[in-house]
């Protein structure tokens, strides 16, 4: 059985500066598929799945993302929710995931996520700082979206929107850039 927290065989540097003295950011974000993964409903979604996920691979700071054996997610079912997915990912800086999310080819699919998802009734994406060389666990992630949905964003777990530095106090602005396309 695959081990977030110990098999470090996954994981994948890139060249670039650390920015953040020593931690990283950890991002978790579910959706809820409209039909499941095999259905034509969801074909573009998952036919796009692969080249976006090699996208995030290649851009810089990008640290780690969550895979089982076959080089996604989709089949980590957490919920116990077949339509219930997770996406969980390490990166250098806040910045170097906002540039992959909202400034490369992912946001097309970003964009399209109403085709695709159900529209969420709560927060489905969390960031929180880790230190470096850290792999957080689904179990932990999910913990941490959870204190979101009850505390709103803090520095145990915040949003692009409202962002704390990994010190702790809250980030002065967040870029305008940042928002989700959809």
């Amino acid at each position: 059985m695959f081990d977030m927290a110990t098999d470090f065989s996954r994981i994948s540097r890139t060249a670039g500066v650390i920015q953040n003295g020593g931690v990283h950011l950890a991002q978790l974000n579910i959706g809820r598929l409209r039909a499941p993964m095999d259905d034509p409903m969801i074909d573009d979604f998952h036919t796009n799945l692969d080249p976006v996920n090699a996208i995030a691979e290649q851009s810089p700071g990008f640290v780690w993302r969550l895979q089982d054996d076959t080089g996604n997610a989709t089949g980590i079912k957490p919920f116990g929710d077949d339509l219930e997915i997770v996406n969980l990912t390490v990166w250098e800086s806040i910045e170097a995931l906002a540039e992959f999310t909202y400034r490369s080819a992912h946001r097309e699919i970003l964009r399209r996520r109403r085709e695709f998802f159900e529209a969420p009734a709560q927060p489905t994406l969390c960031l929180w700082w880790i230190p470096e060389g850290t792999i957080p666990t689904v179990d932990d992630a999910i913990a941490r979206l959870e204190h979101l949905r009850a505390h709103g964003p803090t520095p145990t777990a915040f949003t692009f929107r409202h962002r704390f530095e990994p010190g702790g106090e809250a980030a002065a602005t967040a870029d305008d850039r940042d928002v989700c396309p959809a």
